[in-house]
């Protein structure tokens, strides 16, 4: 008979056994006091109980049965969630056993209450009801919510050692699972290495365990080697390749998926348009969307949210607006008998909208969706909430994040660790690190995740020392830093040019709080051996580490080889960052730009062709300005703005007086083998030196001049932003792909080195 939370397996023996010490030593005996059934039961509304469950009691009783049927009884509440009737049924059944205690454990683990559920396996083992794998199994998964404690766990499974119970695959995979999300890897492999029977599941496990440490070579291994991959092993690759930032092999992989033949499921389909949408392949999208029509899965909300962001992420927010028009009626009425997932769904489909027009640019669409969505009283969770902050973040649209700010004071909305962090996020990325200090020092309650975002927004706005002060501070109040925090202080170390520091937390990330480095913090080290200029050590390390796979590394030690002018080591970096990024413009961009430092016009162009051969194309530089809630976009010689000619005649005019205190065009940028005043001319109109020069004439004198831009700033530009800012008096402010750069009174915040 298959067991789910109401069978058992034929041929189980339920033996009374003695306690287990261990287990119970480290667990303290938690308490199970009436407060927990009596919260568990109130948090859940009557329409989720089985109505018939106090009926069916009721009978029994008036039958004198109650015993014979206790545990199906105690089922039935147990699975509706009423662990209040629950906990009674309990009690009123004369002799329990261990399915009995399983039910009941199970219960309290369905809703999350892990507490509860060890205090209920310690109290079980009290009574002596010896546990069966089934209940290990479920106590095991309640145990690896708690990850910062691994010893109940490991007592576990001690235990099943010592008593030599019968380990299947089911109870493997969960002492195997258990031991990953507690990130004790080692034991992960070593068991996975032991185990006698591997199911899929399994192997998926220890696929996604690799994929969380960032080594995709084990992983990919495992994968060849599975004997039967169905569609969640797919999904396990190809969403981990995704999320560690190789998208790319992703996609072949998804191609290979394809013709291999297992049937997509609803998973399947959801990973693949995320995957569409971050490599904004429309047409890859368009072709996954006919298919969800074919097979019927339109209906799925997590789909239909899935191909909403794919069209709003590939700029079709048309496309992205019929799917959304088209919601299901009964998901769009709120009512009593809507479950708690369609709401969220919902929920998901209106932010997913509004995040969208936002990263459009639709600024206006999106504040009108956003009002729409309060007036048509969709709830506005902190999810949603947290993803229109983060779309103002991402856009760097100031004015639209202060208003969604505004509208959460207004309602009341207490600013929970991630809801605060998310503004201070926002106003960081927004470029008013003063906001964000204002939250941060308002917060009652610091947790980490509120520290490392303003650890992360002095080192992006070049305050390297201010965010090694806070990192120290952080853990002088006893918090433990996690490995986003030290992404965080090594950015700052790296932005400072603090060798030593960067150094000291690199070791301490190690040896002091166990943390395995990955590629963003192999990438800071990089990039700090390199601002200090020390190439040679940067090739020790990246033997030393063995993170030559890493393709944020190379392309950290080619921009380092660009500011050092270091062309043969470039030439030699650049070789190996192709041979991992071959389609991505950026190597071929800086390589091409160290060589035209140099006028090695011949292998400038040679690169140039190569990038041409492969079809691979450089992203349009593009920036932005918002004045007044309008956000004004620029382009390289851009004409198409209303007032393009006032902005030219101003530019060159300013140029003109730059030039008179210092300024001159540095013309290395420029890629093509032309003469001096054409390359003048091509720089002399870059897309940030438009939306600069369209902010002054648009604003008042002494207010600051924020700009984004979605690539690096070039070096003549750089040079045209810090003269302008001491020629006019006025801060500028330039958001670039990598950081922020503050210029005023002629110096940079980023002191000439990005």
């Amino acid at each position: 008979m298959k067991w789910g939370y109401c069978y058992l397996s034929p041929g189980v023996s339920f033996v009374r056994c003695p306690q287990i010490f261990s287990v119970i030593s480290i667990t303290k005996k938690i308490p199970i006091t009436p407060k927990s059934y009596w919260y568990s039961s109130s948090t859940f509304s009557d329409s989720m109980n089985y109505p018939n469950s106090e009926v069916l009691h009721a009978k029994l009783i008036k039958n004198g049965c109650v015993g014979i049927r206790g545990n199906h009884l105690l089922n039935l509440y147990a699975k509706s969630q009423n662990l209040e009737q629950a906990h009674k049924m309990f009690e009123e059944i004369p002799q329990t056993d261990v399915f009995s205690w399983t039910v009941l454990i199970s219960g309290f683990a369905r809703i999350g209450l892990s507490a509860d559920v060890l205090g209920l396996f310690t109290k079980m083992q009290d009574q002596g009801v010896c546990p069966n794998q089934f209940t290990l199994s479920i106590v095991l998964k309640s145990c690896s919510s708690n990850v910062n404690d691994s010893r109940i766990g490991k007592g576990i499974h001690g235990w099943i050692l010592r008593n030599g119970l019968d380990l299947d695959a089911v109870l493997n995979n969960s002492i195997l699972d258990y031991y990953v999300k507690c990130r004790c890897f080692g034991y992960a492999e070593k068991l996975f290495g032991l185990m006698a029977e591997k199911d899929t599941v399994s192997w998926n496990i220890m696929m996604s365990s690799y994929l969380q440490i960032g080594d995709m070579q084990k992983s990919v291994d495992l994968f060849r080697q599975l004997p039967g991959k169905d569609a969640a092993s797919w999904n396990t690759m190809i969403d981990g390749l995704m999320r560690n930032g190789c998208e790319r092999v992703a996609l072949e992989l998804l191609y290979k998926m394809v013709a291999a033949g297992p049937a997509f499921n609803k998973l399947t389909f959801s990973i693949a348009l995320v995957l569409a949408s971050s490599l904004s392949v429309l047409g890859l999208g368009k072709q996954i969307h006919t298919q969800v029509l074919k097979v019927g899965v339109l209906d799925d909300g997590f789909v239909r949210n899935s191909l909403i962001d794919m069209y709003c992420k590939c700029g079709e927010m048309e496309k992205a607006s019929v799917i959304f028009k088209h919601l299901p009626q009964e998901s769009s009425m709120m009512n009593s008998e809507e479950s708690c997932d369609d709401a969220v769904v919902e929920s998901v489909s209106w932010s997913s909208m509004v995040s969208g027009y936002v990263q459009n640019g639709r600024f206006e669409d999106a504040l009108k969706t956003f009002s729409f969505m309060i007036c048509s009283q969709v709830e506005v969770d902190k999810f949603t909430l947290t993803s229109v902050v983060s779309a103002c973040a991402s856009a760097g649209v100031l004015e639209l994040g202060r208003q969604v700010h505004g509208y959460i004071q207004k309602i009341g909305h207490g600013l929970d660790v991630f809801l605060g962090s998310s503004i201070i996020d926002m106003y960081v990325k927004c470029g008013s690190l003063n906001d964000a200090w204002l939250i941060f020092n308002q917060a009652k309650d610091r947790n980490v995740v509120l520290w490392t975002s303003m650890i992360s927004g002095c080192a992006l706005h070049g305050q390297g020392r201010e965010a090694v002060r806070l990192f120290e501070l952080m853990i002088n109040e006893g918090i433990t830093p996690n490995e986003v925090s030290f992404v965080g202080v090594l950015t700052a170390c790296s932005h400072a040019g603090l060798l030593e520091e960067g150094c000291k937390y690199f070791r301490l990330m190690r040896e002091v709080y166990g943390i395995r480095p990955g590629a963003e913090h192999f990438t800071c080290m990089v990039d700090l051996y390199g601002r200090a200029g020390r190439l040679n050590e940067i090739k020790e390390f990246i033997h030393n580490n063995a993170i030559s796979k890493l393709s944020s590394v190379w392309r950290s030690f080619l921009s380092s080889c660009r500011v050092h002018k270091n062309i043969e080591m470039g030439i030699w970096v650049c070789k190996k960052l192709l041979e991992l990024e071959p389609f991505d413009a950026g190597p071929y961009i800086l390589f091409s730009s160290i060589c035209a430092t140099e006028h090695r016009w011949e292998e400038a162009a040679k690169i140039r062709s190569l990038m041409q051969q492969r079809g691979v194309k450089k992203n349009p530089s593009q920036s932005w300005i918002q004045l007044k809630n309008q956000v004004h976009s620029f382009v390289m010689g851009d004409r198409s703005h209303p007032q393009d000619t006032k902005i030219y005649s101003y530019l060159d005019e300013l140029i003109g007086r730059l030039k008179e205190i210092g300024y001159s065009t540095d013309v290395t940028p420029v890629m093509q083998d032309v003469e001096q005043e054409q390359r003048q001319v091509l720089l002399g109109y870059h897309s940030e030196k438009l939306a600069i020069a369209y902010g002054i004439i648009s604003t008042a004198p002494g207010t600051p001049i924020r700009v984004m831009k979605n690539l690096r700033v070039c070096i003549d530009c750089h040079n045209f932003i810090k003269y302008a800012s001491e020629l006019l008096g006025r801060e500028i402010i330039i958001r670039d792909i990598h950081r922020f750069h503050h210029f005023k009174h002629g110096h940079c915040s980023c002191a000439d080195y990005w």
